[in-house]
Formats: C-alpha cells, sequence, structure tokens
C-alpha cells in the first residue's frame, strides 16, 4: 500500500503573529513553524500502516525551502521520502490541485490529509483533492482501519460518530482521534540522523492558478479593561451588564 501524508508547515500557536506591507503578508521574523497538528496525527497513523502492514509512506508539503525542515522533521519520525512542490501556497485551490497532480502520477492508494490546518483553518484541501481525483473521501476522520482494496473509517458526526466502509483509492481528512496526543512521536536521534540520508524531491509546480487574494489581514480587536464590582454592590452590578454589557 503507498500512502501519502499531506504535511501543512503552519506557525506554532504560541508565536506572536504580525503583518507587514500594510497587514497584506504575514510578517515570519521569529515565528516557530510546525507540522500542523491534524497533519501530524495522520502521519502516526501512517507509521501505524508501515510497521503493521509494510505500507511505503510518503510525505509532502506544497511551498517554498523554507518549509523543508518541517518535512524533515517528518522524515525523522518514519516516513521514507518527501516531496515539495515547489511553490507559494496561494490557496486551498492551488495547493489541491498541485497535490492531486502529485497524488495521480504517483498512483497512490492512501492519502491522509488534515482535516484543516491551523493557520488559515479553510478544511477545503482534503474534498478538493478527492473530487480532482476521483477518489473516495472521509471527512472528520477519528478511525482507520484498511484490509486488502477495503476500508473501515469512523468519523465524527453532530451528535455522535459514523462508521463507514469504502474502497481505495482513498482521502481522509484526519484530526485528533485518528490517532491520541499520547501516540505522537517525537524524532529521536537516530531518526534525525538517518532524515539526512533520505530523498526529499523538490519538484516544478503544474499550474499557477489561483482563485482568491489576500487583501488584508486583521487581528482580533484587544480585550477591554476589566471592572471590578464589590461584591455587596449589586446595583452597580446590575447596571453596568444591562447598560454597558447588554446581556439582561
Amino acid at each position: 500500500m503507498k500512502i501519502l501524508v499531506c504535511i501543512s508547515h503552519v506557525p506554532d500557536t504560541t508565536s506572536k503573529i504580525n503583518f507587514t506591507d500594510g497587514d497584506t503578508k504575514f510578517d515570519t521574523n521569529g515565528v516557530q513553524f510546525v507540522i500542523n497538528p491534524n497533519d501530524e496525527f495522520g502521519l502516526t497513523r501512517a507509521m501505524w500502516f508501515k510497521e503493521k502492514q509494510g505500507a511505503s509512506v510518503d510525505v509532502i508539503n506544497v511551498g517554498g525551502p523554507e518549509t523543508e525542515p518541517t518535512l524533515r522533521k517528518a522524515l525523522a519520525i518514519g516516513a521514507d521520502a518527501a516531496i515539495r512542490v515547489n511553490t507559494i501556497a496561494t490557496d486551498g485551490f492551488a495547493v489541491a490541485k498541485e497535490l492531486s497532480q502529485v497524488i495521480t502520477d504517483g498512483a497512490y492508494d492512501l492519502v491522509i490529509a488534515g482535516r484543516e490546518s491551523i493557520d488559515y483553518n479553510g478544511g477545503m484541501v482534503p474534498g478538493m483533492i478527492a473530487g480532482l481525483t476521483g477518489a473516495n473521501f472521509v471527512n472528520n476522520c477519528i478511525g482507520l482501519e484498511v484490509d486488502g482494496t477495503t476500508a473501515t473509517a469512523i468519523r465524527e458526526i453532530d451528535g455522535g460518530k459514523e462508521t463507514v466502509s469504502t474502497s481505495l483509492p482513498l482521502i481522509i481528512g484526519g484530526q485528533k482521534g485518528l490517532v491520541e496526543e499520547s501516540d505522537l512521536r517525537i524524532p529521536n536521534m537516530r531518526g534525525i540522523m538517518m532524515a539526512r540520508k533520505k530523498p526529499l524531491t523538490v519538484t516544478d509546480a503544474s499550474t499557477s492558478e489561483s482563485k482568491t487574494t489576500s487583501v488584508k489581514f486583521e487581528k482580533p480587536a484587544p480585550r477591554g479593561a476589566v471592572k471590578l464590582v464589590a461584591p455587596d454592590n449589586l446595583d452597580e452590578l446590575v447596571s453596568l451588564l444591562h447598560n454597558e454589557a447588554k446581556v439582561i
């Protein structure tokens, strides 16, 4: 079984976010980047298929050279090879187009993508890949087993869970539950050394087609000052809730 895991290169949630050029571009100075958490759950599940069923596991990212340390981390965790499509990830559609071309050319049986990335939270790429490649698709996936060419997946739905059976090739949008946080792997020294020798192939973009343009970024408004009310001053509390907060 050939598995491809899609890896997003995203800012660590502890990083301070700023914008430049009139708030039209993301400022990467001083920002630490990591593997997108939903992708990391998928990569860990792919490692299980590699160890238990002998699957081969490639990882892929659409982006510039700055994403290669993130791909090398995925290789250190245990992936066999990495692919970087050398173009700026402008929007979900452009990314899906590039990924779909690699998936078709590589004849992958299973593609594991994160349900969404934690930077833009678009949640569009896995479904677009499925539409462009004609593969089966399961989103919000929290469980996956593969037996031959048949896959059994568990996905979250409103108010519960649903178990579905489908066939390969399959695209999934994975999330926490596909594996637990305690199952995530930290690269050890041996894995880091081996990752240096594993292939990282850089391919040119197949298309420059993009459907969106970022006009401006805006941070959430800062929180206002806190007003403290004495515990015995209920009249003032009621007045504030009614006249300022307007919740009563």
